[in-house]
């Protein structure tokens, strides 16, 4: 059974602000979970159904993690999934560290991605790709938020979200940058570096001037269709396929 002051400090990590001061995060879903106790990240503790502690007893045991047992009921009242038949988490943040990025090491740099959904599936879409650095603007939505965490299905566990002045960031870096753009070359038919950052703009205005100035090739889909644009999420995948392909 999951205590009072437990579930009340879950429902607390449901707001930026107190995760943000407490340095911890929830993390909900059979999947997320095992990929979580898989990572490097800092567990504090875990409430499962018997199901889900039978099944992961070794994982759990390895980890030495606190765990509490609990019913389905119990887990969607304490988190925020309409539905949970598995387990949730609770783990500490890791420190806002900027990377160091390889010479030929391709990155993303995300310019203002303000909607959950679409974060975590870039999140997701970069782990498939081999992507392990995504570099952040202040805007862009919190990687912790509960919608975020869920899109990656665990993918954050494996690729490092750094948040910073973008401007700056992108202004420093001494690499090729790609951007994102309507009015970019088609980016079948320019080359393409081995490395670099791959820029992604705001889903409603795009890479900004500020950061666009930094950019040192436009790129972008070609449109068949009558669709007035793409989805920022869709269009990091097709992108990162291409970028991708081209190394071999």
């Amino acid at each position: 059974m999951i205590s009072k002051a437990k579930v009340k400090h879950l429902k607390a990590l449901q707001v930026k602000k107190y995760r943000k001061e407490q340095q911890c995060f929830v993390v909900e879903g059979t999947k997320s979970v095992v990929e979580l106790l898989q990572s490097d990240f800092d567990v504090l503790w875990v409430a499962a159904t018997e199901w889900f502690i039978t099944t992961h007893q070794n994982l759990l045991n390895h980890r030495k993690v606190e765990f509490v047992v609990a019913t389905a009921s119990e887990l969607q009242t304490a988190g925020s999934f309409q539905t949970n038949e598995g387990a949730l988490a609770v783990a500490r943040m890791k420190g806002n560290i900027a990377p160091r990025l390889g010479q030929q090491e391709l990155a993303l740099a995300l310019d203002d991605i303000r909607d959950p959904g679409n974060l975590g599936t870039i999140i997701r879409t970069a782990d498939w790709y081999g992507i392990k650095h995504i570099i952040a603007s202040a805007e862009t939505a919190d990687l912790y938020n509960a919608k975020v965490l869920s899109s990656t299905m665990g993918s954050f566990c494996r690729v490092h979200v750094f948040y910073t002045n973008l401007v700056e960031f992108v202004s420093g870096y001494s690499g090729p940058v790609l951007g994102a753009c309507m009015d970019g070359r088609d980016v079948h038919q320019v080359k393409l570096p081995a490395g670099g950052l791959l820029v992604i703009g705001n889903e409603a205005n795009g890479i900004s001037d500020a950061v666009g100035k930094f950019v040192t090739q436009r790129i972008t889909i070609p449109r068949i269709g009558g669709a007035e644009s793409l989805n920022a999420a869709i269009a990091t995948g097709i992108l990162l396929d291409v970028i991708v392909q081209s190394k071999k």
